[in-house]
Order: C-alpha cells, then structure tokens, then sequence
C-alpha cells in the first residue's frame, strides 16, 4: 500500500467547498483483504490507538457507523480506513474536522482519498502518521505480503504525542484561533500571512491584520510602554491607580538591598519578559532573592530585573477591548488537593485525567507537568512527589496562574466591581492599547479596590484569550468578536467585489475586457491572468498566474478595490481557486482542451472542474447559452440571478428566461450591424453596436464579440452604469500593449499579421473563421502548432478546423516539447493536414518557432493575411514588427497608388503621408521628417 501522488487544495475544489487533501493510494494486495478479512484483533487495537473513531458515523449518519463498517461481514477496505484515521488524527490534535471521501479512480486498487484538513502540513503529517498506524496494526503475515517498511519500533503513543506538539506548533494558537473563528462567523474572509500567527481578515483595501492578538491598530509605541515594567509602573502610579512598589536592579545584591527596602515579601521578575516566565513570588529570604533573580536572568532580554513589593489577594485578569472591559478571568495556579491516601505524584495523574486537559494547547486545559519550578517548589515545602498530602490540603505546583502551565481559570466578568472596571479601563488607555490585559491582584473582584486594597502587577500587550473563550468555570466570553468588530465596525466593509473567469478559450481577453471597464469606471482592479498578474495596470509579476496563489496575491494588495480573477484548469485540477467566493463568476465555454492531462479524460469531467467557479459565486453567475456543458451548470448555482449569453436572438432558453424577468445579453442583428443587447427584469437595453468596439476588427472577430458580451454582463451585474460600460469597450482593442499574445494585429507591412496565442480546436476555428471573414486579396497564411501534451487526436482535430481555411500551412512545435520529440508534433501536423485533403505542397515543416515565423513574413506578399499561433508571445511580437521586408518599396508601389513622390513635403495630403516608411518599412510621423525629405 503506498501514496502514488497528492494534492493539497487551498480553496473549493471538485471534492468540497473547503480545503481537503487529496490522496492517490495503491492498495496492492491489500484490495483482497477488506477489515473484516483482515480480523477482529486489527479492529481492537486501531479503536484502541483511536478511541475517537467510535464516534464517527460514516454513511450510517450516527455515532458508532464507521465501527459497524469495518466489523459487517464484507467490512471495509484500507483506503476507507485510512481516510476515517487521518481526520481522527487531526482531530486528536485539536483540529476539528468531519469530512472524508474515498471513491475508487476506476483502476483496479487505487482510490482517491480525501479528507479535510485546517493546516497543510498538519494534514498531510496526519496522513502519514494514520497509513504508518494502519501499517503498524497489520497481522505479521500480512505485514509480509505488502510492499510497505514497516517499523518494527513503532511507539504510537510517543508518535501520537509528537505529532500534537507538531501540530500545536503549525496550528493558531487559542487567541489567533479564536479570532479566525470570529471572522468566519461573521464571514469576514482570512489568509494565513506566515506560519506563524500573522493573519490577514479582510481583502485588497479593506483589510486588517493581527499578529496572536495585536492588531493593525495596535500603536507600536504602547506596546513598547507595556513591554517596559518601569515605564508602565511610572505611568500608571502618575495617574493614581493602585501599582505596588518597585525597583529596577542589575545584580543580586542590588535585588537583596531593593528588598530590604520595599520590605519582605517580595516579587522578583523579568523587566521585559511575558507569559509569567522567569517570575518567582512570595520570596521572604535574602537567599529566596537571589535565587529568584537568577531565574528572571535565564528569561530576560535586558540586563534590568524587576524586584516589587509582593501584594497578596488572587490573580485576576481584566481584558480591554476597544477601551471597554469585556472579560475578567480568575486565574488559579495549577494545583492538587490532598485526599489523604494518594501521593503528590498520583494526585498529579489523577488531575490529568480530567478530558479537559491536554498537552500544551491542545484542549482547554493544559496537563500538570513536574518540571523544575514544581520541584523547587515541593522541595521548598519540605515535600517529595511521594509525599502524601493532608486531605483537603491545597499545594500549588506554579507560583504563577498561566493557563499554559497548567492553571485554571474561573470567569468572573459579571460580577466584577464598577470601579475595578474603570481602574482597568484607564489603565489599559493610558498605556494606549486597543487590545490589553490587566494583571490584577484583589481579594474579592466584586469589591471596589479602594476599599479593600488591590494592586496592578502588569499590563500585558497581545494578552491571551484562551482563558476567557474556554474558562475552567463560568461562561464563555466572546473576546474575539469584540475585537473583530473593532476592526470591522458595523456597516465597515471587508471584502472587495470579485469576479471569476473561466473556459477553454477566451478568458484572458475578456478578464482584460473587464478589468479595463472597471479600471475606467475609477476602480483600482487587481488581474490575475495567464501572462501574469496587474494592479491597475502594471505587470506585477509576471507568468501565468491563474492558479490560488496569485488569487491570493491579488486579495492581499492593500491598494486594489477590485479584483478580476482568470481561472484556469490547472490551478484548478492542482490545488482549487483559493479564495471561498466571488461574487461574479463566468463561463464562456467548454471545449476539448488537456483532455487526458491530469485525470480529465472527458469535455463532461472538464465541466466539472471549471464548474468550481460557477458554485462559487454569490450573486451573479454568466453563462454561455450556446454551449451545453455551461447551460447545464445553471443547475449548480447558488446566486440571486442567471445571466445568459448568446449570439443566437432566437435561442429558445433564453427568450423564455428573458420572458421571466431574467438577465441576458443577446447579439441582435439590426439595419447597421449586430448589437450587443441587455435584457433584465423586462427592460431592454442596447448596449454598442459590435463593430464600434476594436477588439471585434469591425465585428468581424465573433469570438471577441462573445467575449465584449460577457465582460458587459459582468461589469453590469456589479452595477457598472451602461455609458462606462460602453466607454470601457470602445477604448479597448487587442493591440500588443493590451492584450499580449490574443489578436494582435500589425499592418505596417504591404501584409497583415494577426499573432494569437491559440493552442486548441476550439481557439484555432475561430481563427480559421475570422480568416475567411477579412477581406483578403492575397494568400493565406498559418503558422500553427499545439502543446505537446495534448493527445494525438487533438492534433487531428485541430488540422481539420484549419483545412480549407487557408492556402499555405507552416507547422511548428512549442519551445516546450512536453516530452514530445523535436519534430513530432509538426509531421503530425502535417499528416493530419494531407489526411484532411491540404495537398503536401502547401505545407511545410519547420520545427524551431523562431524560424517558422521568419518563414511566414518571408513568403508574404503586398495583401497577404499571416496568423501566427505563436507560443513565446513577445518574441513573435519582435519578430513580426522588426522584420525588414524585401524589395518593399516595390511591394508599397503595388499596394496602394497614394505614395507618391513630392517635394516640398508639406504638399503630402493626410492620407498621401501616412504611406510614407522609413528603410524598414515602418511608418513615419510628420514631425519625424525634414522638408524635401
């Protein structure tokens, strides 16, 4: 049994709406052996590694349905097993987690198996340490029959305690956690910014982050106020609330004289220290001090130690939020009550055995430990572990009350005393703090401090909430929703619009399409693309970026208002769309491309996977009406409205949804052309004429007045008035600068050159079709050739929508062979084209795309039409405006019977000069020459 390969999706995915890990998994021979094969004894002892999977309910729905599975007579088999044990493990960790599918690829003893996870690395070690545990539990006989290394010194316990301490280490720790919870319940969106606690909520302009509790609005200088014992010490007594004694010493005797002086009993501490590390209390001897103040050294950052006056009464923690205190925690140190009969040590065992304790953050409770300051502590008592304590005896294992040590915390919010409230109210402000925590010492928090004494002993910056979101006893206090509406007042927004872009061909030029719209309407839109990503325009990064992490790019930037997500395949298939919703979200159509890539074998599966998109869309979803695979995911989406494309005025659907009140855009035909048209809620609403718009070549390119119908029916389901709408398309045309590599067209030779980025069927008949619709008076002319990934059959198909279409075919190959040979793809090019009846003179195979493209422009002639599917886009572009035509002033001469000859210049007419070209070809500007030139 073995893991063949795996994907980790960040985002929806074909398998769920959340992030799952996907297993490839190879069962060999264990496909023979389901668990009921397998015997009882390997059930026993994974529900005893695993007590938890007695709670699963599998597809029986209820608890105990996993178990029943694998005890029935046909039982389960491994990959099943597998799945359950792996969210169990997460689980165990504290990662609560449910989901789990297993389904068979369709090869005999591989399946998918997915499970949910909440972080990465988390997920896939749990998927590790589960198949080692299953493995592990295998009877010996079997053992032997797979093709699996076994550890014989397997230790599950020490394995299981190593990966909790792995994960707490990878997951948020209860405070950041708890904040991420309160985002989510009030679907405010997140991104994880490091591996550690920094977290982004919020995207583009709105965002806002934290760092474990210190938020974006946290001042720097309050923090360093709080950091600082003296500063906040001097601060708080300035203003008359209740701090005890304190000096600042660099030396055990300095530690010894501050003591005498302030008087016994005393706190020694770190100046600059946290989370009650290095602090020892209570300390009545001059030997105590010393060797408290050898223990504040190991855990202070600065040379200063803090010696202050000991102030009895009982640890309360006040957090302020925003000014206002919501939460007052009691904090008791880890402790044990003697009975009498059990020593210190078992006391400590039976403590532990509470199911709210586990090790570090784990659960809610952290368990006992004897570490060194217990020890200290016993012995100081004049005790041992063995010693046997008095019945209701209480003896402290801490001298300080962090629930992290193993302390407990008691919820006292509603009882707290109003002038307790404003002392910590004014405390937590005059250190400047949004977010803060009161260390306070008093008897009884429900009496006022100026009668019965109390003292502030710290003010902590990035306080935890891990006591008053889980207390021991009492209620739970929201704190992180305080703090996330902090952040995010009511009526604030978090997110940025989002629209997504999907299928087979087009998507590029219409994400350009739209993101020019929004861009002219006055919105700072980030683009994700195949030719990288844009922020208001300018290359960002470069590359195709249409996968979940450049969505993630384009959501992070503080400066972008709107986002235009392209959304390809392959970020799909490898790790989902990496983010949770758009609001908009189109497919423009689904063709046969990569099929047999990536486990799509079918246009049906491919269908499928850009359907993601579609679901995950919250108000709008824009579909091509002409093509079955997207009329078909109207059934899938979940949205406030259905907008349909189509260039058919008579599609029957799509009267009939019009006639509903529904949305659509329709190309009709009129006295002056085709016009775009908008239907919506009965209104109807011409749009532009498609000719008027550049990137159509005068409504002559159909697949870009399909792809201008989609970026209009966007931008107006983000409520885009139609005049911007109109002024975004007529200023939009497919020129280099614009739209790299997608119908970019150069005329400045005696021929046209048409350079597109089209690599399937589907892209090049539109080509092909927009070839027959030019008007041409010469050849024409192909430079064509398809990724070597695809199947051999595609390259057939893709030669048939060519032939016929044009008078000389020049095959060539991609930069990228794809593991294909040098020539390959070209001869089957070419054989595919003689099969289609091209005659073998009018091909020619040229296998570097460089050269083939230098052979194109060579061959042309005045009035010829060049399309080259060109694969490395810039370098085309170079090639195609820098190639020096031959004899091309005798070429200009044909052309066009306006070049004349006239001196002085200014005699030239308009239309006369723009003819003029320097000894390349190229145009030249009036200004750019001299009289009599």
């Amino acid at each position: 049994m073995k893991i063949v390969s795996t994907n980790v999706f960040v985002g929806p995915n074909v398998w769920a709406s959340f992030p799952v890990i996907r297993h490839v998994i190879d069962l060999g021979v264990l496909e023979e052996w389901p668990s009921a094969k397998i015997g009882s004894e390997f059930v026993e002892g994974l529900v005893a590694a695993l007590p938890g999977l007695l709670d699963h309910g599998c597809s029986y729905g209820e608890a105990g349905g996993f178990l029943r599975r694998l005890r029935e007579d046909e039982g389960t088999w491994m990959g099943h097993i597998l799945e359950h044990c792996a969210i169990e493990v997460q689980n165990v960790a504290g990662t609560d987690v449910t989901f789990g599918r297993t389904r068979s690829t369709g090869k005999l003893g591989h399946y998918n198996m997915v499970y949910a996870y909440r972080q990465r690395d988390v997920g896939l070690a749990a998927g590790e340490l589960a198949l080692r545990l299953l493995m592990h539990l295998l009877p010996n006989s079997l053992q032997d029959q797979i093709d699996y290394a076994c550890d014989a010194a397997f230790d599950w316990d020490a394995e299981l305690r190593r990966f909790v301490l792995h994960a707490q280490r990878k997951e948020f720790g209860p405070s950041t956690g708890a904040l991420v919870n309160a985002a989510q319940d009030r679907d405010i969106p997140w991104i994880r910014l490091n591996e550690n606690s920094l977290v982004q909520f919020g995207h583009g302009k709105y965002q806002q982050r934290i760092q474990a509790t210190i938020t974006s609005q946290t001042k720097h200088i309050a923090v360093e106020i709080s950091c600082d014992k003296e500063d906040t010490h001097n601060l708080l007594n300035d203003l008359g609330l209740p701090v005890p004694q304190q000096r600042i010493v660099y030396s055990a005797s300095e530690a010894v004289q501050a003591a005498q002086k302030i008087g016994f009993p005393v706190v020694v501490k770190p100046l600059d220290a946290n989370h009650g590390r290095g602090v020892s209390i209570n300390l009545t001897k001059d030997a105590d001090v010393e060797a408290g103040f050898a223990e504040a050294e190991l855990h202070s950052k600065s040379a200063a130690i803090l010696v202050e006056s000991f102030v009895t009464g009982f640890d309360h923690r006040m957090l302020v939020v925003n000014n206002k205190l919501v939460a007052v925690a009691k904090r008791v140190p880890g402790h044990v009550i003697g009975d009498g009969k059990h020593s210190i040590a078992e006391l400590i065992d039976v403590v532990n055995l509470d199911p709210r304790r586990g090790i570090g953050h784990q659960k809610v409770l952290t368990m006992l430990e004897i570490d060194n300051q217990a020890k200290r502590l016993i012995a100081d008592a004049g005790h041992t572990v063995e010693t046997v304590l008095p019945d209701g005896e209480v003896f402290y294992l801490r001298s300080t009350a962090n629930l992290s040590t193993g302390g407990t915390a008691i919820d006292l919010t509603d009882v707290v005393h109003p002038d307790n409230r404003d002392m910590a109210e004014r405390a937590i402000m005059a250190v400047g703090l949004d977010v803060g925590g009161v260390d306070f010492l008093i008897d009884n928090i429900a009496q006022s401090y100026k009668e019965i004494g109390g003292a502030i002993v710290e003010i902590n910056a990035a306080p935890g909430f891990r006591m008053h979101v889980s207390p021991s006893e009492g209620k739970s206090r929201d704190v992180a929703g305080d703090v996330i509406n902090m952040l995010f007042p009511q009526g604030q927004k978090c997110r940025i619009p989002i629209a997504a872009i999907t299928g087979t061909n087009g998507k590029t030029t219409t994400s350009r399409m739209l993101a020019h719209i929004m861009k002219t309407s006055g919105k700072v839109v980030g683009m994700t693309s195949t030719d990288g990503v844009y922020v208001d325009g300018k290359l960002s990064v470069k590359g195709d970026m249409t996968g979940p992490h450049s969505a993630q790019m384009v959501l992070r930037d503080p400066t972008v208002d709107f986002a235009v997500m392209e959304t390809a395949r392959g970020g799909l298939v490898r790790s989902g769309l990496g983010y949770q919703h758009s609001d908009v979200a189109a497919c423009l159509n689904v063709t046969a491309d990569h099929i047999g890539v990536g486990g799509i074998e079918t246009v049906e599966q491919l269908a499928v996977v850009k359907r993601v998109v579609v679901e995950s869309a919250t108000k709008t979803v824009v579909l091509n009406a002409d093509d079955i695979n997207c009329l078909k995911m109207a059934d899938y989406a979940d949205v406030e409205s259905i907008c349909y494309v189509t260039v058919n005025p008579s599609h029957e659907l799509v009267k009939e949804h019009i006639k509903a009140g529904g949305k659509a855009i329709v190309l009709e035909p009129g006295m002056s052309g085709d016009m775009l048209t908008l239907y919506d809620n009965g209104l109807h609403m011409p749009v532009l004429w498609s000719h008027l718009i550049p990137a159509t070549l005068e409504g002559k390119a159909i697949h870009n007045v399909q792809n201008a119908m989609f970026a209009a029916a966007m931008a107006y389901s983000f409520d885009v008035d139609l005049d911007n709408i109109r002024h975004g398309l007529r200023t939009f045309d497919t020129s280099y600068f614009q739209a790299p590599g997608r119908m970019n067209v150069f005329d400045e030779h005696p021929f046209k050159v048409i350079l597109d980025y089209g690599h399937n069927p589907a892209a090049m008949s539109a080509m092909a079709g927009l070839a027959d619709r030019l008007d041409v008076k010469g050849k024409r002319i192909v430079v064509v050739s398809i990724p070597g990934d695809r199947r051999d059959s595609d390259v057939v198909d893709a030669a048939g929508t060519l032939a016929g279409h044009f008078d000389y075919f020049i095959c060539k190959a991609d930069d990228n062979r794809r593991k294909r040979g040098h020539g390959e793809i070209p001869l089957l090019f070419k054989a595919a084209l003689i099969s289609h009846g091209v005659a073998e003179d009018q091909i020619s195979v040229v296998p570097n795309e460089e050269d083939a493209v230098a052979a194109s422009l060579e061959m042309a002639q005045t009035d010829d039409l060049v399309i080259i599917f060109g694969d490395n886009s810039p370098r085309c572009w170079k090639q195609i405006i820098y190639f020096n035509v031959p004899d091309q002033g005798a070429q200009l001469a044909a052309k066009s019977a306006s070049i004349v000859v006239a001196s002085p210049l200014e005699d030239l007419g308009d239309s006369d000069f723009s003819m003029v070209r320097d000894e390349r070809g190229v145009r030249l500007a009036r200004d750019d020459v001299e009289d009599g030139d």
